[in-house]
């Protein structure tokens, strides 16, 4: 987490040490992008159980909240989503340097995208309060961290992916397009579900929670 504020308010220098690091893409997502998301989960995870969320179907005097199987079987889905957002944001970005006819690694694409979206991941501590609602508490915590990474990104996709400087400008700009994509459609479902509007992924949610022994 400290890493990702030195990325928003020392983005040159931290990017510098990012790019200069020789890390595996099994250290960064081992050290760096699973506590994150774990970490901003967890917190997310308190919030429901403790104060809950309102909802369409929820008297607006009132909140639903989350028993705690719901919360962890909800939250482990949010775990791999993000993750899922991750990797396939870095599959997709590797294949768009390709294109602009640079030869990048997976672990330059991967560090890229997991450095790039920590912002996201710390605006999204702010989603546990009980007043950030499902939708529009929701979408501007997710609007203000994706416009954070795209800044994040302008200093940081030139350095560790390196690209031809003709192409650097064209590159950046489909990645933040990218990420902004992908980001909003999985907040899409997942403010969808905690505003009430996805009664099939309610019930599964249910009926998971419903086998954890506590």
């Amino acid at each position: 987490m400290i890493k990702a504020f030195l990325l928003i308010f020392e983005p040159v220098q931290s990017w510098d040490v990012v790019a200069r690091s020789q890390r595996s893409l099994a250290f960064i997502f081992v050290t760096f992008l699973l506590p994150m998301v774990l970490l901003s989960s967890a917190v997310e995870g308190f919030g429901l159980v403790h104060w809950g969320k309102f909802r369409a179907d929820v008297d607006v005097q009132s909140a639903k909240k989350f028993t705690p199987s719901e919360a962890v079987v909800y939250e482990t889905g949010q775990v791999v989503l993000y993750l899922t957002v991750v990797f396939v944001a870095a599959g997709i970005l590797k294949s768009l340097g390709e294109t602009f006819h640079g030869r990048h690694t997976h672990t330059q694409s991967f560090k890229t995208i997991a450095y790039g979206l920590s912002p996201l991941f710390v605006l999204r501590l702010f989603d546990a309060l009980p007043a950030v609602s499902p939708w529009m508490g929701w979408w501007a915590t997710w609007s203000i961290g994706v416009v954070l990474c795209v800044v994040v990104l302008y200093q940081g996709l030139p350095r560790v992916m390196m690209p031809d400087p003709p192409h650097a400008f064209g590159l950046y700009l489909m990645t933040s397009l990218l990420v902004a994509l992908i980001t909003g459609m999985q907040r899409g479902l997942t403010g969808g579900y905690l505003h009430g509007d996805f009664k099939p992924i309610e019930q599964f949610i249910s009926a998971a929670a419903e086998r954890l022994p506590f």
